[in-house]
């Protein structure tokens, strides 16, 4: 029997030409010119490292570390990890070579992905404690942690993917990590940070000994995810293939809304839902009641979605106050609470002659499916404030923003759900940074803008942090009831 490489060799031979020096030298420009770049802002964030840090913001900055290593494992499960190229997918993985051979260039890729990963984590690690003396050894040590974590985290991915046993360990893993981001977050006082104050000030021995610990347990998990390569089911590989092969055509072709379909439909497919009979409802109100009783039907979305509304107060906590970021988070945070409950908005979008069948007023529907929307970011934005109140980043009776904005979110949330594909055939413009199509930025743009000009006195407030939020509340009051009506009236004539 042939060998993968030898196969692989056969492949390539009738593909596409080998790499020239002319490739080479592209790959080796850009890599000079990323290191170039790269270099001052990271030199410059080094630099910054070498200091005592302030005990008050380790919790919230080790708490967001945290909560981005939980992302990541959360992805990495997600997408699947391994997954190969439709070519391999349909000629190789079902084939009887070595499966190990066929997917080992792809444990190869994830690994090198974990490489910056880590790096990242264990540099924010170290930016959060400071490094008050011997900042080599101390960078070293939390390169070191952050990169077996990463690759750890990975391999323990892989191992999911190829047992339902290490599938349930993840599931371990992702809760505790969770739930310690949750503590570190609650850390601004007490036992957690005396610890986090002495983790900081601990002796570098210490440090190694962590690092040599972590290290060999991130060397036994890819050990062994590299050994459980050839047991993995072939419709695991398979169904993580699909699930890639769609999101790289999103990503090729441009045109990320159909990331969202692919998402709603991997949830959906073959579940067996109970039927429930309808409530006595208004024709347009009982046309959106299918976006409450989708969202029911996700509890866990509802429980991560009232979780990340504790990021703002983290932010604040770890930036030492409210910073331009902090208020883009809130923001964020609040559309993308609104857009979560847009899914028939969305499909009316996409299959107007369908919305039209159902002989329904197309301004009275929009306004019915703009309810769900509003009351997700009105409660989210609400909590947010009131985290950000009980942190001491804001006073006062902040929360009353949350139901003054829920016209301009919802309003935010319509427009970006019906936006039209990417339009390639936008011009291209030049800027200093080089040429830029804004077909992608009118894309991006679009139901943000809205938002954003709804929220206008939020953000102004959140920005000046007045002593009265009298006049504030009053203008995010008119400013929600001139963008919603608005857009009803234009979205419905355009129709």
């Amino acid at each position: 029997m042939s060998t993968v490489p030898a196969v692989r060799a056969f492949i390539r031979s009738r593909g596409r030409t080998p790499a020239s020096w002319l490739d080479r030298y592209t790959v080796l420009f850009g890599i000079a010119m990323t290191v170039a770049v790269l270099a001052r802002p990271v030199s410059s964030a080094l630099a910054a490292v070498v200091r005592q840090a302030d005990p008050s913001r380790m919790g919230a900055g080790i708490a967001l570390i945290t909560l981005a290593y939980a992302g990541f494992l959360a992805i990495a499960r997600a997408i699947g990890p391994l997954a190969v190229p439709a070519p391999d997918a349909a000629w190789l993985v079902l084939s009887p070579l070595d499966r190990r051979g066929v997917l080992g260039r792809t444990a190869r890729i994830l690994l090198a992905i974990s490489v910056p990963v880590g790096a990242a984590l264990g540099v924010g690690a170290l930016a959060v404690l400071g490094a008050p003396d011997q900042l080599a050894i101390r960078l070293v040590t939390a390169l070191i942690v952050g990169l077996s974590a990463a690759a750890g985290g990975m391999a323990l991915a892989v191992l999911s993917q190829a047992s339902q046993t290490w599938n349930s360990w993840l599931h371990v893993v992702l809760t505790a990590v969770t739930l310690l981001a949750a503590v570190m977050a609650l850390s601004v006082s007490g036992a957690a940070q005396r610890f986090l104050v002495a983790a900081a000030t601990a002796p570098v021995t210490l440090g190694a000994t962590l690092a040599a610990v972590t290290a060999a347990t991130a060397i036994l998990l890819v050990r062994q995810a590299w050994a459980s390569l050839s047991r993995i089911p072939a419709r695991s590989v398979l169904a993580a293939s699909t699930r890639a092969g769609h999101v790289a055509g999103a990503a090729v072709l441009m045109d990320p809304g159909a990331l969202t379909w692919i998402a709603e439909d991997n949830h959906w497919r073959g579940r067996a839902l109970r039927s429930r009979p309808w409530p006595s409802l208004p024709a347009p109100v009982a046309l959106a009641w299918q976006d409450w009783r989708r969202l029911g039907r996700r509890p866990g979305r509802l429980a991560v979605l009232s979780g990340t509304a504790a990021l703002p107060a983290l932010a604040a906590q770890a930036a030492g106050g409210v910073t331009a970021i902090v208020t883009g988070v809130v923001l964020a945070g609040a559309l993308a609470a609104a857009v979560t409950a847009t899914w028939g908005a969305r499909r009316d979008a996409d299959n107007p002659s369908l919305a039209r069948l159902l002989g329904v007023d197309a301004r009275a529907a929009l306004a019915a499916r703009a309810l769900l929307p509003a009351l997700l970011g009105a409660v989210w934005l609400s909590l947010a404030l009131t985290g950000l109140t009980l942190t001491g980043a804001v006073t006062g009776p902040w929360w009353l923003f949350g139901p003054l904005s829920a016209p301009a979110l919802a309003a935010g949330g319509l427009r970006m759900a019906r936006r039209r594909p990417v339009d390639h055939a936008m011009p291209v413009i030049e800027t200093p940074f080089g040429t830029m199509p804004t077909g992608p930025l009118l894309w991006a743009a679009n139901g943000v803008d809205l938002a954003v000009l709804g929220c206008l006195p939020l953000m102004l407030a959140l920005t000046t942090r007045p002593a009265v939020l009298g006049g504030f509340l009053v203008a995010q009051a008119l400013a929600g009831v001139i963008v919603l009506p608005g857009y009803l009236l234009l979205a419905a004539r355009n129709r």
